[in-house]
C-alpha cells in the first residue's frame, strides 16, 4: 500500500510539473507576438469587436426566427387580403374594399421609364447589391444625423419588398433585423427581375390600391402599359408616402414629388434633362374623385361580413379577388343619408345632438337595404349602426310585452299602473303620474314604465333576455331590475332586425348585406337564395299579430305619431334614455323594418330630445320614400292601412325588387301631366284638316 501511495504521488508530481513547464513554454512563445503601442490597441479592439459581433449575430438570429417561420408558408407570394368590387342589388358598381390589386401585367410590358423612375427614386444600386445596400444605408445614416431627424430611408428595394410581403410597418429594431434577414433570403430564392416584379405589384400606392397596374387604373383610368412619363413619375413618387402624395388627395404635392422623381432619373443617368422636360412642363392630371359618394358605412359592414363568410366557405377563402352583389338599394340609401343629414342640419343645434345612425332591412329575407353609420364618414369611420352600443330606452319594451303575450297575457289584460319598489329602486313614469288600472295595449301605447317592470317581475327577466336574443339582439343584456326600461346596451342594426320578426309573422331571418359572390373567374361561389339559412320561428304567430296591433296603435295614438306614413300601415316604438342621452325610433311595415338613433358619441345629454321627435321624423321620411310606387304588403294581424287604404289597390304597381326607384310621386305626377298634354296634342293634330289649315297649340 505504501508503494502504491508513493507511485500515485510521483505521477501527480510529474503531471503537474509537466503542465507547468508546458504553460511556461507556451507563454514564452506567445510573448514573441505581444503587440505594443497602437498595435496592441488595434488587437484589443479587434478581439472585442469579434466577440461582441458574434454575440450580436447570435442575438439577431434569435430575433429573426419569427420572420424565417413566415417564409415556410407555401403561399407567401399571394396576398391574404380580399380585393372586393361591390355592386348594388341591381348590379351597378358602388365601391371597393380590401386591396385593389392587379398583378397580371408582365414586367416586360410595364413601361421602361416607370421601372427607371422607380429604381432612380427607391434603389439605384438594385442590380448590384446583395439585398442590403450598405452604401445607401450609410449615406442615409449620415444625412439623418446631420438633420437630427429621419430624412432618408436606408432600406433597399428588396428590404421594402420583404416588409410588404412578411412584416408590418412598425418602427422597431426587431422589424429592421427581420427585414434585413428576409431581404437576404429573397435574394437567394428569387432573381432580381422577380423581386422587381413583386415590388411593383405589391407596394401600397394609396387609395386602397396595391401595385402600379391597379394604381394606374385608379388614378388615371388607363392601363399601366399606356402611362406617359409624367404619369409614371407621379406613380413612382407614391412609394415613399402614398397617403401624403396621392394625387386624388393632394395634387400639388403629387406633382412636386413627381418633379423630384424626374430629377432623380436625370441624376441617376437613366434619362437626360431634354427627355424629361416635356413631363415637367405637362404634369400628370389625375381623375377627380372628390365628388364621388359611396355608401362607405354599408361597404365596411359588407366587407366584414364577407370575411366572416369566408370562414365557412372554402372556395371563398381560396380566391381573394371577388365581386359581391349586395342587398343595397341605392335610392333608399341616398334618402336615408339625406333624411339624416337634413335633420341634423336643421335641428342638431337646437337639440344639442351631433350624430345619428340608421339601418333598414327587409323582414322576409334579412336584406339590409340602407345603412347610415354617422353624419360624416370622412371625419369618423366608426359605424354607429353596427358597432356602437347604446341604451334603447323604451324601444326595448316590446321585448317585455311579447314575452308576456307568449305566456298567457293579452293586449286587453289589465295591469295596475301604480308605484312599485324593488329592493329600494322605484321606477317612475315620464310624467311623474300614474293612470291606475290599464290594459297592456294602453300601457305600451303611452310608454308607461311601471307596467313592464311589473311584467318582468311576474315573468322572470331571464325569459325576456332569451326572447330578445332569439329575435336578433347580439349584445350582452345584464339581468337587472331596470332591464325592462331599456338600460342594457344594443346595436342599431340588431334592433331593426329584431323588430322585423314582428313584421315577418314571428319568423327570424338574420340580417345580411350579401346577395351573391363571384370569384375572379366569374363563377358563383355564394348565392343567398341558395345558401340562406332557413327562417326560424322565434315567437308564435298569434303573439306576433297581437304585438303588431299594439305597435300600430303607438304610431296612430301614442308617442310615435310623427312616424305616420300616409296610406301605409306602420308600427313602431319610441325610446328615450335617462338624461336624454339617446333617442330612438324603431318601426316596421309589411315591407321594411328600420331603426333610427340620435345621440352624441361622448354620451353627453341632448337638449331634451325624445324618440318621438327627430328619430320619428327621420324614420317617417325614409319610410315614405321607401314605400313610394311599390306593392304594399299586409302586416300580419292588421287588416288594412289607416284611412282604409287596401294593399290590393296598388297590386298592379311594380314590386320593390323589379327596378330602382328613381322618381318620387310628385315627379311622377308632373311627368304624367306632361304625357297627358302631349297625348292631347297628338289627338288634335290627328283631327286637323287635311289642307293644313292653321290651328293654335297652347
Amino acid at each position: 500500500m505504501l508503494s502504491v501511495d508513493a507511485w500515485v504521488d510521483t505521477m501527480l508530481w510529474r503531471v503537474l510539473t509537466g503542465l507547468r513547464t508546458g504553460l511556461e513554454g507556451y507563454s514564452a512563445w506567445l510573448r514573441r507576438f505581444r503587440a505594443r503601442g497602437f498595435g496592441r490597441v488595434a488587437a484589443e479592439l479587434g478581439s472585442d469587436g469579434l466577440t461582441f459581433g458574434l454575440l450580436g449575430l447570435v442575438l439577431m438570429l434569435v430575433l429573426a426566427q419569427d420572420a424565417f417561420e413566415q417564409t415556410e408558408r407555401a403561399d407567401w407570394r399571394t396576398t391574404e387580403d380580399f380585393s372586393v368590387t361591390f355592386l348594388d342589388r341591381f348590379g351597378n358598381e358602388v365601391g371597393h374594399r380590401g386591396i385593389l390589386l392587379n398583378d397580371t401585367v408582365p414586367l416586360e410590358e410595364i413601361p421602361d421609364y416607370l421601372v427607371k423612375a422607380t429604381l432612380a427614386t427607391e434603389d439605384r444600386r438594385f442590380f448590384s447589391h446583395f439585398g442590403i445596400d450598405v452604401m445607401g444605408t450609410f449615406r442615409a445614416m449620415v444625412e439623418n444625423l446631420r438633420a437630427r431627424t429621419v430624412v432618408q430611408g436606408g432600406s433597399s428595394l428588396t428590404q421594402q419588398l420583404a416588409k410588404n410581403l412578411f412584416l408590418s410597418n412598425e418602427r422597431t429594431l426587431k422589424r429592421k433585423i427581420n427585414e434585413a434577414f428576409l431581404a437576404l433570403w429573397l435574394e437567394m430564392n428569387l432573381s432580381k427581375r422577380e423581386i422587381l416584379k413583386l415590388y411593383l405589384d405589391r407596394a401600397y400606392m394609396g387609395g386602397g390600391t396595391f401595385g402600379v397596374a391597379a394604381a394606374s387604373e385608379f388614378y388615371f383610368g388607363k392601363n399601366v402599359r399606356e402611362l406617359s412619363l409624367a404619369e409614371a413619375a407621379m406613380l413612382a413618387g407614391l412609394f415613399k408616402a402614398p397617403t401624403k402624395y396621392a394625387p386624388h388627395v393632394n395634387l400639388p404635392a403629387a406633382r412636386a414629388r413627381a418633379n423630384e422623381v424626374l430629377t432623380n432619373m436625370v441624376q441617376a443617368g437613366f434619362m437626360t434633362e431634354g427627355q424629361v422636360i416635356g413631363a415637367r412642363r405637362n404634369p400628370a392630371v389625375a381623375i377627380d374623385r372628390s365628388k364621388e359618394r359611396s355608401p362607405d358605412y354599408f361597404l365596411d359592414y359588407a366587407f366584414n361580413q364577407l370575411k366572416e363568410l369566408a370562414r365557412t366557405h372554402p372556395r371563398l377563402a381560396n380566391d381573394r379577388i371577388v365581386t359581391v352583389r349586395t342587398t343595397l338599394d341605392p335610392g333608399l340609401q341616398r334618402q336615408a343619408e339625406r333624411a339624416t343629414l337634413d335633420t341634423l342640419r336643421q335641428y342638431g343645434a337646437r337639440y344639442r345632438v351631433e350624430e345619428a345612425a340608421v339601418a333598414v332591412v327587409v323582414p322576409e329575407t334579412g336584406a339590409v337595404r340602407a345603412m347610415v353609420g354617422g353624419k360624416d364618414y370622412g371625419a369618423s369611420q366608426f359605424n354607429r349602426a353596427v358597432d356602437a352600443l347604446r341604451q334603447p330606452g323604451s324601444s326595448f319594451k316590446p321585448f317585455v310585452y311579447i314575452t308576456a303575450f307568449m305566456n298567457g297575457y293579452k293586449p286587453s289584460s289589465v295591469v295596475p299602473d301604480a308605484p312599485i319598489t324593488i329592493g329600494g329602486w322605484s321606477p317612475r313614469n315620464y310624467g311623474r303620474s300614474y293612470a291606475g288600472a290599464v290594459t297592456l295595449k294602453t300601457a305600451l301605447t303611452k310608454s308607461i314604465n311601471t307596467v313592464p317592470v311589473r311584467l318582468a317581475q311576474a315573468l322572470g327577466r331571464d325569459k325576456i333576455v332569451d326572447n330578445a336574443h332569439h329575435m336578433g339582439l347580439t349584445s350582452e343584456l345584464p339581468i337587472t331590475r331596470a332591464l325592462p326600461l331599456g338600460v342594457a346596451e344594443v346595436r342599431v342594426l340588431d334592433m331593426a332586425s329584431a323588430y322585423s320578426v314582428f313584421a315577418n309573422d314571428g319568423l327570424r331571418v338574420p340580417p345580411t348585406p350579401i346577395l351573391e359572390v363571384r370569384d375572379s373567374n366569374g363563377e358563383t361561389i355564394y348565392d343567398l337564395s341558395r345558401d340562406r339559412p332557413v327562417p326560424e320561428r322565434v315567437i308564435t304567430r298569434e303573439a306576433s299579430e297581437e304585438m303588431n296591433d299594439v305597435l300600430v296603435n303607438v304610431i296612430e295614438h301614442g308617442t310615435g305619431r310623427r312616424a305616420r306614413v300616409p296610406g301605409v300601415t306602420a308600427a313602431g316604438k319610441t325610446g328615450t334614455t335617462q338624461a336624454y342621452r339617446d333617442a330612438w325610433f324603431v318601426g316596421y311595415t309589411g315591407n321594411y323594418a328600420a331603426a333610427v338613433w340620435f345621440g352624441n358619441d361622448d354620451f353627453t345629454s341632448t337638449g331634451r330630445m325624445t324618440g318621438g321627435s327627430l328619430p320619428a321624423m327621420t324614420w317617417q321620411s325614409i319610410m315614405e320614400y321607401a314605400h313610394n310606387g311599390i306593392e304594399l304588403k299586409p302586416m300580419p294581424g292588421v287588416d288594412a292601412a289607416p284611412g282604409g287604404t287596401d294593399p290590393a289597390l296598388v297590386a298592379g304597381a311594380p314590386r320593390s325588387g323589379d327596378r330602382p326607384r328613381l322618381l318620387r310621386e310628385p315627379s311622377m305626377e308632373v311627368l304624367t301631366g306632361i304625357g297627358a298634354r302631349l297625348e292631347a296634342i297628338g289627338k288634335r293634330a290627328a283631327l286637323a284638316p287635311a289642307d293644313g289649315a292653321a290651328g293654335s297649340i297652347e
